[in-house]
């Protein structure tokens, strides 16, 4: 048995070993090691500070299992070694054991320290109110909190605060305490005003007052003091009292003129950003990862790629040997810089020679295929993804939907959710874009429901497709129902419901509606102008749509587009003012595309002006030599004035040309099942019952008045034929199956894939009123709803 004398010798030489380990390096934690293991083969039993010392280090060296196996074995741990496991496990992210500790401690020894520990531990876990409550009852307890207490409560708050009365309680305990001259107090205190005057419940520019005071008041500011207030204001939007904060300061502080130039970049002011950048190489200020993030982000926003591609030269010539953190986060915005810009290829070979990858590098190369349109490639980045997150299943989805991959975005939001993942309003607003193009009415619903039950009715981009896609399923009212009721509208809202009402035939709603977007300050963009447009060409609201036309230029400085001209030159067409379609087409700024002579030649078509339509045709037939749609407006124009001999040559032209014609087809949902009809169909199974409905649905019509009207068979036949033909188009077999297979009462909704047959629309009409059910037909342009005799387009069409 050792005496007492050579116990404390061998104690002080273990605690002056130990005392020697750095715990955050790895030799020295295995020297921890070797001592303690040296005290356990010589029968040495640690005791006070050894022990604590001990736990300290291999908690701090990650090994809690160890830490915490000699903690156990102490009978009655004192406050030390309860505050260093505290710390330990609220550091690793174990909240709950951290609590538990704390919890356990009791009440007699907790001490300042202790408490610091668990509301860091709080902090850190994002559990602000955890923090504050526990902080009151450090107070109750009559515990005195140091300048680490209000450091780490203040960072707390920051976390949580909302009202200004928040700030202001616990600026009144800073002051009380005596510790309001202490910097790092003082920057979290400003911190606080700064969140919170980001809060819709609080004036922004009071809270930012009293947080400029603080720091005016302040006697030693350091790097934080000046980013956090440079931060506040860009935070807040006030970028230019930022900027004057910047420029009165006397250090060059790397991080503070970071924090402006992103302000810059997030608020749009590119060449402001670039010109910081600019300013600092000119004043020696070394630039980081994080300028040059911003820099590349603002010139990926702002489309200036040669100046962006100078940048990449520059960090390849004077960063030689950049560590990982460095390489990661500019090569990341390098390849955003570079799909942005249109040059995917190039954002793929940075991709591929980047040392380390993560989550957002494959996240953005994918983005940059899913822009491009390159879906075949997205599709096979897609699968090989190492791992994927809730923003790569949204791209995709939202990629397949904006491609016209309508059943495969579908197919993979349903997947995703299979695979764990809880749509985000992203995701579904690209789901709900597919159900529209699909026209999958009941789906679209049923995402609907979904939407509401996850708390997603009032996201903005969710509301916009959802107004998309009741209007394109031919529920005009639910649209606008949505659209009304949509707690926040952008400009993007009050386009699609524009649009809505002109494709459902409402142009003066539409136009009514354009107005009233007007008279709410929200400026029209070219969009806009697009939409209003149409929906006077639906319309036939010529004056209006020139007048509308016109005040793009003069009133909003929008120069037009060739879409604009397209639309323009067939709202004059329609109605029959081919003078002046002619004379827009020779005063235009570019030279006109195929869309503007396809315009002309639809028009020649509906008003047989023959030598100007055989015009756009010969230019059309130079411009897009293989489209099929040119050959089938001027065969039908020679055959509607009986030139069979012009239809003969078109239809030869286009046997030697191999252009085929696009098949009319056309689809119903019926119980959640699509059903598609094609002309003189023999396919589908119910076909001939819905011959035979059709025939005895055509003899009531017949005593309303109903003649097929053979002009729109465009073959040179007997006349018997003719109207044999027409009693087997797609559009009216997929309107007796609809009558036949819904409730009765309930609207029938068809859509095909090419413009309503002249005969068929006519046919619609008599139906509706024998039938008694409103007839709701999409074709390749507009909405037409049949009910009572009539058509909401008002036979202008």
């Amino acid at each position: 048995m050792r005496n007492p004398a050579d116990v404390r010798r061998l104690a002080n030489r273990y605690a002056a070993q130990l005392k020697q380990c750095c715990p955050h390096n790895p030799t020295s934690y295995s020297i921890a090691r070797i001592v303690h293991a040296h005290m356990i083969t010589s029968g040495f039993n640690p005791r006070g500070h050894i022990l604590h010392r001990l736990i300290d280090v291999y908690c701090k060296s990650s090994d809690l299992v160890s830490g915490h196996h000699l903690f156990d074995e102490i009978p009655h741990p004192d406050v030390v070694a309860r505050t260093t496991l505290i710390s330990a496990h609220s550091s690793t992210g174990n909240h709950n054991l951290a609590r538990e500790i704390f919890v356990g401690t009791p009440l007699g020894i907790r001490d300042t320290v202790c408490y610091n520990a668990m509301i860091t531990g709080y902090s850190r876990n994002n559990d602000g109110f955890g923090a504050i409550e526990l902080f009151r009852d450090m107070l109750r307890t009559n515990i005195r909190p140091d300048n680490f207490t209000f450091t780490s409560v203040l960072g707390a708050l920051a976390l949580i605060v909302e009202e200004e009365k928040q700030c202001q309680q616990m600026h009144c305990a800073v002051v009380k305490s005596g510790t309001g001259f202490v910097t790092s107090i003082l920057n979290a205190l400003m911190s606080v005003y700064v969140k919170c005057a980001s809060s819709p419940l609080v004036s922004s520019s009071s809270l930012m007052t009293v947080a400029r005071k603080l720091f005016d008041e302040m006697t030693g500011r350091d790097e934080l003091s000046w980013t956090t207030m440079i931060a506040g204001y860009v935070r807040n939007g006030d970028l230019d009292a930022a900027r004057q904060i910047l420029d009165g300061m006397t250090e060059k502080l790397v991080v503070a003129w970071n924090a402006m130039i992103s302000g810059y970049v997030h608020h749009g002011f590119f060449l402001e950003a670039l010109e910081m950048f600019r300013k600092m190489y000119l004043l020696g200020i070394q630039w980081d990862e994080f300028t040059y993030t911003s820099v590349l982000s603002a010139c990926a926003n702002a489309g200036f790629f040669k100046y962006g591609k100078q940048v990449h030269a520059y960090i390849l010539r004077t960063e030689a040997s950049p560590s990982l953190d460095f390489s990661l986060s500019v090569n990341n915005a390098l390849v955003t810089l570079y799909w942005k810009c249109g040059k995917v290829d190039g954002a793929r070979q940075v991709f591929d020679q980047m040392p380390l990858k993560d989550l957002v590098s494959w996240n953005a190369i994918l983005s940059g295929y899913v822009n491009a349109g390159r879906i075949d490639e997205a599709k096979s980045f897609f699968k090989k993804m190492p791992e994927r997150n809730l923003l790569t299943w949204t791209v995709m989805i939202s990629g397949l939907a904006q491609n016209g991959f309508c059943e495969e975005a579908l197919k993979l939001f349903n997947r995703m959710k299979l695979e764990g993942f809880e749509p985000c309003d992203y995701a579904f607003a690209g789901a709900l874009i597919s159900c529209a193009w699909l026209a999958a009415l009941e789906h679209g619903r049923q995402l609907h429901g979904q939407l509401v039950r996850l708390g997603f009715d009032s996201s903005l981009s969710a509301g916009n497709a959802l107004i998309t896609m009741y209007a394109k399923c031919g529920v005009v009212e639910d649209a606008h129902y949505v659209f009304l009721t949509m707690p926040y509208v952008d400009s993007v809202s009050w386009n699609a419901m524009i649009a809505a009402l002109g494709q459902h035939g409402r142009g003066a709603q539409a136009l009514e509606l354009f107005e009233l977007m007007l008279k709410e300050d929200i400026l029209p963009d070219r969009i806009t102008f697009l939409t209003v447009i149409s929906a006077c060409n639906h319309a036939g609201l010529v004056e209006e749509g020139h007048r509308y036309f016109k005040s793009m230029s003069s009133l909003y400085g929008i120069c037009p587009g060739e879409d604009h001209y397209a639309r323009m030159i067939d709202l004059l067409c329609r109605a029959g003012k081919f003078t002046e379609a002619k004379d827009m087409i020779e005063t235009m700024p570019v030279e006109p595309s195929a869309p503007i002579w396809e315009a002309l030649l639809a028009g020649c078509r509906i008003h047989g002006n023959m030598d100007l339509g055989i015009q756009a045709a010969d230019r059309l037939f130079e411009l897009v030599p293989q489209h099929d749609g040119t050959y089938v407006l001027l065969s039908n124009m020679f055959a509607t004035a009986g030139r069979w001999d012009d239809v003969a040559k078109v239809r030869k032209l286009m046997r030697d040309k191999g252009v085929k014609k696009e098949p009319g087809c056309s689809w119903i949902e019926v119980e959640n099942k699509v059903h598609v009809f094609l002309v003189d169909d023999l396919m589908h199974p119910e076909v001939q019952a819905v011959y035979n409905y059709l025939d005895e649905l055509g003899l009531k019509m017949r005593k309303l008045g109903y003649i097929p009207d053979t002009k729109f068979v465009l073959h040179n036949m007997e006349s018997e034929q003719k109207e044999y033909i027409l009693s087997t188009h797609s559009e009216k077999l997929a309107v007796g199956f609809g009558l036949l297979k819904l409730p009765l009462g309930a609207t029938v909704r068809v859509f095909k894939n090419l413009r309503i047959c002249g005969d068929c629309h006519n046919a619609f009409k008599f139906m509706s009123k024998v039938v008694e059910r409103e007839i709701v037909v999409r074709d390749g342009k507009r909405f037409h709803h049949f009910k009572n005799g009539e058509c909401s387009c008002g036979n202008y069409w």
